[in-house]
C-alpha cells in the first residue's frame, strides 16, 4: 500500500535533513538531484523545514546565478545542544557540542574518590559538566552520552556495579539523570570507541570487525553485520578474562589476572618495555614505551615483536570464534603502535590461524571514546528533533 501524503512528506523531510547533516549545506537544486524529488516537491520541502526552524539559508553557491536555487541551506545547529563524557578511573573529560557535533566547549578534571569520598566526587563531575555547558552558551542540553568502563545491563541500559571500579561512576549516571532535563545515555567505553571508528575512523568500510582496546585494561567491541553486539549480560568483549598461554595461572570470576589482561594491559606492556631496555615511568606510560621502541629502530624491535606475539595470541582466539575479517588495535597503546605494530600482529596471526584477517591500527586513539559518546548523544537528539512533527 502506498504511503499517505503526510507519511511521504515526513520520509522526504528526514532524507533531506540527513543529506544536509552528512554533506553539509546544499542548494535546492542539489537536494533535488540527491533525493530524486521534483522541483515543486523540493520547494515545498524547503519551505516546511524552514518554517519548522530546522534549516536556514547559510550562504550562496557561487556567483554564476542568483535566485532560490543558488541559496545554500544548512541545518540550524543550535536547535539542540549535546554533551559527551569520557569517565575514567581517575577523572572525567566533558565536551559540549551543537546538533552538528561541532565542539563548543570542553574540559577535563582529575577526580580522586579516595581523597574526597563518593558524594563529593560525583558533585565535582556534575559541576564540571554544568560549568562547561555555561561556557558553551547552551541554555539546556538535549542529550548526554557517557562512556565508562564496566558492563552495561542490556535490559536496563544502566552501568552495572563492577568490582574494582570507583563507586562514583555508577552514582554519576543517576545524579545526571536527576539534575538534567536531558536524555542521559551510558555505554561501555570500548563499544563507544568502536562506534567512532566505524563512523569516523579506521573501520569506515567495514560492517563486521572487532576493536581491541588497549589501555589501562583490555577489552574488545564486536561489530557484526553492522550492529554492535553486547551479549546476553552486556559482557561480550570482556577479553581480558580470556584464558591464554603465556600467563601465570588462570583468570577467575573476581579478577582477570592470569587472563589475556596479564599479557597486554598497560602495566604488562610497561613491564615488557623495561625487560627490553625501554625506559618508562610506570604502567600509565606503556604507550610512551611503545613510541620509544618505534623511535629506537632496531634497538626497540624486540619489544614490538614480543608485544605483537602477545597480542596475536588473544586475536587468534577471537578470530577462531567470530571470523571478523578485520581487527582494529585501539586505545592509547594501539594508537601508539600504529601500523608498525598492527603489521607485526598480522604476521604472527597468519601463523596461528587459517582465517584471513586484516589487522589495522585505530585512527582515533584514546579520543575515540569521547567521539563515540558524542555520536550517541547526537543520534538521539537528531532522532527527536528530526522526527515528523517535531518542529
Amino acid at each position: 500500500m502506498p504511503a499517505s501524503p503526510s507519511t511521504a512528506r515526513a520520509i522526504n523531510d528526514r532524507s533531506a535533513l540527513r543529506l544536509l547533516q552528512d554533506e553539509g549545506p546544499l542548494t535546492a537544486g542539489q537536494l533535488k538531484k540527491l533525493t530524486g524529488l521534483s522541483r515543486p516537491s523540493i520547494a515545498d520541502l524547503v519551505e516546511r523545514l524552514q518554517g519548522s526552524g530546522l534549516i536556514t539559508v547559510v550562504g550562496e553557491a557561487g556567483a554564476q546565478r542568483r535566485g532560490p536555487n543558488a541559496r545554500l541551506y544548512g541545518i540550524v545547529a543550535d536547535r539542540a545542544h549535546l554533551a559527551a563524557l569520557d569517565v575514567r578511573t581517575g577523572g572525567v573529560t566533558v565536551v559540549v557540542a551543537d546538533l552538528l557535533g561541532t565542539t563548543l566547549a570542553e574540559a577535563t578534571l582529575p577526580i580522586d574518590e579516595n581523597a574526597t569520598g563518593t558524594g563529593p566526587a560525583v558533585e565535582q563531575a556534575v559541576a564540571l559538566l554544568e560549568r562547561t555547558v555555561r561556557r558553551a552558551g547552551a541554555e539546556r542540553l538535549h542529550s548526554v552520552g557517557i562512556g565508562a568502563p564496566g558492563l552495561i545491563d542490556p535490559a536496563t541500559g544502566e552501568l552495572r556495579d563492577t568490582t574494582g571500579l570507583p563507586a562514583w561512576h555508577r552514582r554519576l549516571v543517576a545524579a545526571l539523570q536527576e539534575r538534567l532535563p536531558a536524555t542521559v545515555l551510558v555505554e561501555n567505553e570500548t563499544n563507544l570507541a568502536a562506534v567512532a571508528e566505524q563512523r569516523l575512523g579506521a573501520a569506515r568500510d567495514r560492517d563486521t570487525f572487532v576493536l581491541l582496546w588497549l589501555g589501562h585494561g583490555v577489552g574488545a567491541a564486536l561489530f557484526l553485520d553492522g550492529r554492535l553486539r553486547r551479549g546476553a549480560s552486556g559482557g561480550a568483549g570482556e577479553i581480558g578474562f580470556l584464558p591464554v598461554p603465556g600467563t601465570v595461572g588462570l583468570p577467575s570470576a573476581t579478577g582477570c589476572d592470569g587472563g589475556f589482561h596479564s599479557l597486554v594491559s598497560a602495566a604488562a606492556v610497561a613491564e615488557l618495555a623495561v625487560r627490553h631496555g625501554i625506559e618508562t615511568d610506570g604502567g600509565t606510560s606503556a604507550a610512551a614505551g611503545v613510541r620509544a621502541a618505534l623511535a629506537a629502530g632496531s634497538r626497540g624491535a624486540p619489544l614490538l615483536e614480543a608485544l605483537a606475539q602477545h597480542l596475536a595470541v588473544g586475536v587468534a582466539a577471537v578470530t577462531a570464534v567470530l571470523d571478523p575479517g578485520c581487527v582494529l588495535l585501539g586505545g592509547e597503546i594501539g594508537h601508539a603502535g600504529g601500523a608498525a605494530l598492527a603489521d607485526r600482529v598480522a604476521d604472527r596471526l597468519a601463523g596461528f590461524s587459517p582465517l584471513r584477517t586484516e589487522v589495522r591500527a585505530g585512527e582515533l586513539g584514546d579520543g575515540a571514546v569521547l567521539r563515540g559518546a558524542l555520536l550517541t548523544a547526537r543520534d538521539a537528539a537528531q532522532d527527536d528533533v528530526f522526527a515528523p512533527g517535531a518542529g
